[in-house]
Formats: C-alpha cells, structure tokens, sequence
C-alpha cells in the first residue's frame, strides 16, 4: 500500500519546526565566476571520510556550478550575518558578491569574511532526488571561529540566547 504525500502546506510547517543552521554554499560557475546561495538543508554525513551533505534545488544557478565543478565551499554563518543570508537568497546571482568581503579558499572558491566557520569541499557524490540533488562533500580543510550561530525556525532567523 502506497500512502498519498503528506499536503504542501503542512509539509512545510512541519519542517519549520526544526531549527537549522544557515549556511551559504559557494562554489564557481564553468566560466569562472563566483556563486553562492542560502542553504539551512546541511547535514554531517561521516567522520571516515569526513563527508557532508547539502540538498540544492535543481533551478538553482549554484546547483549547475556544483554539477560542473569539483569543488565548493559551505559557509557556517555567525548570529549577526542575517543580512547576508538574505542577500544570497534574494538578490540576482550577478550581484551576491558586488562589495562583499570574501577571500578564496586554496582551490579558489569563495570564503565569506566573517563566517563562523567554513568547509572546503570536493564533491563526493550528487544524486537527484525529487526537485533537489543531494550533494555530498569530502571535506578538505576549513576553519573555525568563536561566536554564535545564526539560525532559522519556523520562518524566522534567531540566534542562541547567551
């Protein structure tokens, strides 16, 4: 017996109620040109190999530079970046990194000036499910810093109490 998928509109309440961090995936299109977008959808996959996952929908401009490309960047973004979260999930991909602080990471992908920390990673695997594609990153360096997260639940961006 097959079950009907649960109603769109529960289905999103129902995910709203877990509280995620945010992140903002870079990576580079074929012509060179740095992309990123908003992404709350990440998950640690395995510590041997270090491997992460992040979903990206297939629409996406940052999902066919990861198709393309080898390596991309997940940023972990601190308690006070929620303008930029909201500027790599708003603005045209043109302008994203117009005036932005960033530097490049060895394999000369994006890394966001004050992010709480940041993964450098070469796509492991990608499999296409529903309208997304499960990108899974072998991790091959980073940093971390001090501070706290920026989060996201039920529709709205908080930040840990102190």
């Amino acid at each position: 017996m097959t079950l009907p998928d649960a109603d769109p509109t529960l289905f999103r309440l129902l995910l709203g109620r877990f509280a995620s961090g945010v992140t903002v995936v870079t990576a580079r299109d074929p012509a060179g040109h740095p992309v990123g977008m908003t992404a709350t959808s990440f998950a640690s996959v395995s510590l041997a190999p270090p491997l992460i996952s992040v979903c990206v929908d297939q629409q996406a401009e940052t999902h066919r530079a990861l198709r393309a490309g080898g390596a991309f960047v997940v940023n972990f973004l601190a308690a006070d970046q929620e303008t930029l979260s909201r500027r790599f999930a708003a603005l045209p991909s043109a302008e994203r990194f117009v005036g932005l602080g960033h530097r490049f990471s060895p394999a000369g992908i994006p890394v966001l000036d004050g992010a709480l920390a940041h993964l450098e990673c070469e796509c492991f695997a990608a499999h296409e499910l529903g309208d997304h594609t499960l990108f899974v990153g072998r991790v091959t360096g980073g940093t971390a810093g001090d501070g706290r997260p920026l989060l996201y639940y039920s529709g709205r961006y908080s930040a840990l109490a102190e």
